[in-house]
């Protein structure tokens, strides 16, 4: 769908919002919608987005599928899943709930579109220690947690390749490997 190459290109979505905790700067979904209205309208694109909740083993997650469809109808869509917690101070259940739902929702426009945080200026989100890699580590533990076999597991071994040496990375999927149905990919 070329209307989908040409927004993004286009798509240019700040990080502008301020986390004073961790002392980073951060885009949140709604950053990227508000970026991505007039690149829609201007290439009379539909997007739409929707949540699911999906059970895996004791955990629900929140599935979120990002759609665009163009005017002659032609469609794709992304989807990627935020893991609810269990308990989180401070949050009811609506709260946590909405929480895992923004939370999932940026990371499929992140897959839509090829935003890529590690390469925007995370120097201030190092907080002393952080790689620039959190984000994709972040997305990638919570597919590997939603696999539910090893052809999936291999699949987003392939996709992250810039965690390969990411210990907790390949750790994380050693041990899924072992939880999960052997199927060949």
């Amino acid at each position: 769908m070329k209307e989908l190459i040409e927004i993004q290109h286009s798509l240019k979505a700040p990080k502008g919002q301020w986390n004073n905790f961790g002392k980073y700067k951060y885009r949140s979904c709604e950053d990227i919608l508000e970026a991505l209205k007039p690149l829609l309208y201007e290439h009379k694109c539909e997007l739409t987005i929707a949540d699911e909740m999906v059970l895996v083993g004791t955990r629900i997650y929140v599935k979120a599928t990002v759609t665009l469809k163009n005017e002659n109808g032609e469609t794709v869509s992304t989807t990627a899943y935020a893991r609810e917690e269990e308990s989180k101070k401070g949050m009811d259940g609506s709260q946590v709930t909405g929480a895992a739902s923004s939370y999932a929702r940026k990371y499929a426009l992140n897959g839509m579109f090829c935003i890529d945080d590690t390469k925007d200026s995370d120097d201030t989100n190092t907080g002393g220690k952080d790689d620039g890699l959190s984000d994709n580590r972040d997305m990638a533990f919570q597919e590997i947690d939603a696999a539910k076999d090893t052809a999936e597991l291999s699949k987003i071994f392939n996709k992250y390749t810039m965690l390969h040496d990411d210990k907790a990375f390949m750790k994380r999927l050693g041990e899924r490997k072992k939880e999960v149905p052997y199927v060949q990919a």
